[in-house]
């Protein structure tokens, strides 16, 4: 087992990593911008060590800067948790020259698995449902056109090496394609440093579901249930549950298969995400993959009883699984609401600034995952999410209950927040009966 862990991130899931470690008699080694100097990671961690200013681009985002911090403290792995670099094939594979464990796939397989063609090429060998769409990426907006004529309308324009909503439209004719394509194209390049573009039939109001896997290096795949993933907005979760109301066991113990399959297909290692697109026919086509732990992790964490940061250490060390497939039980109903500084008034726009007072809820089956305190000063230069609410019932129905009796609790002032805006979404008769899709916030609260 590793003697000391270096967490290449910061917020709530460097703190959530950071407990883990310490769990599991582990030293943490935090990394910190010059704005985090104050962010509670820094202060749990057993060391922590300043790695550049505040832009992402030059403190977290900076792959020698990390690289150094991990060699100069003696860490001999590396957690990425999600976002900046974890899913960067160059940076895992640098972390394996210098002779430091990345927790996370490998290199090779970020990059079969980040180009969304050859992953798709790769499920479509494994014999995975795919989503009609292009079997290479695309730069030509001429060229992207007949492509997309010959999928047929509506597509998906995506950048093929994106994720996270970012490089995404939806164009419904001809006559949108190339402005969306264009915008796509340059939402792309800022944010990937690539404007590769991948097209693929746009397959309207489906549920988004991903199962979440588990694979060490000796060949053993497990999965671990799935979460519905579908309220959205811009592409964007909002909120998640496990497990999907919409699937019956027949449909999950297929698509659990499939996930399984397309993780072995790859030759995966550590956790992964396999996310499908269901139609209303409860047809299911592989989307994506990620190859990261996930935000909404925890939902998986309360139905399993598992710990799955624990579980991407003890592989990466070397270990093998701790569970089989027949292991895996589903106990009650988890809901995840991501819970931001920003205004949804206005346009769901950025809210920084200091916290000036807060009161965050407890009790039986609730969970708070944070790195906030009061008096801490939200900076502009990252991404707006100030706390995950998890929550856990025997049933949805007392999970929903518990939701909105922890939103119905929480305070924070001296930012705006989307908690108003969650605690509608859990009131909503239609949330409630589970009619539900991507497009549900859209039609709902009538959003662009």
């Amino acid at each position: 087992m590793f003697r000391k862990v270096l967490i290449a991130n910061r917020g709530e899931i460097a703190v959530r990593i950071i407990r883990a470690l310490r769990e599991m008699g582990i030293i943490s080694v935090a990394v910190y911008s010059e704005a985090d100097r104050d962010s509670l990671h820094t202060m749990l961690a057993d060391e922590a060590i300043c790695i550049g200013p505040a832009p992402a681009s030059k403190s977290y985002l900076d792959m020698d800067r990390i690289l150094s911090a991990a060699v100069a403290t003696g860490a001999e792995a590396i957690h990425p948790g999600f976002g900046f670099l974890s899913e960067n094939e160059k940076f895992a594979r640098l972390c394996t020259e210098v002779g430091i464990k990345f927790i996370g796939p490998k290199s090779e397989t970020i990059a079969k698995l980040g180009d969304k063609a050859e992953a798709r090429a790769t499920m479509q060998k494994a014999r995975i449902p795919v989503i009609p769409g292009t079997d290479g990426s695309v730069k030509n907006v001429d060229e992207a056109l007949k492509l997309a004529k010959k999928v047929g309308f509506p597509v998906m324009i995506k950048a093929a090496l994106g994720g996270g909503g970012k490089g995404m439209r939806v164009s419904k004719s001809e006559a949108d394609f190339a402005e969306n394509f264009m915008t796509a194209k340059a939402e792309a390049l800022k944010g990937f440093s690539d404007d590769s573009m991948y097209i693929e039939k746009y397959i309207e109001r489906p549920r988004h579901i991903e199962f979440q896997i588990m694979a060490d290096s000796f060949g053993n795949v497990v999965h671990l249930g799935e979460r519905d993933c579908s309220i959205q907005r811009r592409h964007q979760k909002v909120l998640e549950e496990a497990p999907s109301e919409f699937l019956d066991d027949k449909l999950r113990e297929k698509m659990g298969k499939a996930a399984v399959s397309a993780a072995k297909a790859a030759g995966y290692e550590n956790a992964g995400t396999i996310e499908f697109l269901v139609d209303k026919h409860r047809n299911f086509y592989f989307m994506e993959m990620n190859t990261r732990i996930q935000v909404e992790h925890p939902v998986t964490e309360w139905i399993t009883g598992m710990d799955l940061i624990k579980e991407q250490i003890r592989v990466a060390a070397g270990e093998k699984l701790s569970v089989s497939q027949k292991d895996v039980k589903i106990d009650g109903h988890a809901i995840e609401c991501r819970i931001n500084a920003e205004n949804p008034e206005k346009n769901f726009a950025p809210s920084p600034g200091r916290i000036t007072s807060m009161h965050l809820p407890g009790g039986n089956g609730v969970r708070v995952d944070t790195h906030i305190y009061e008096d801490y000063m939200i900076s502009p230069f990252y991404d707006s999410m100030l706390l995950k609410l998890i929550v856990h019932g025997k049933s949805r129905e007392e999970a929903i209950a518990k939701m909105r009796s922890a939103l119905g609790e929480i305070v924070i002032e001296g930012v705006d927040t989307n908690i108003d805006f969650n605690y509608e979404i859990i009131n909503n008769p239609d949330f409630i009966k589970g009619d539900i899709d991507t497009s549900f916030i859209e039609k709902q609260f009538k959003m662009q």
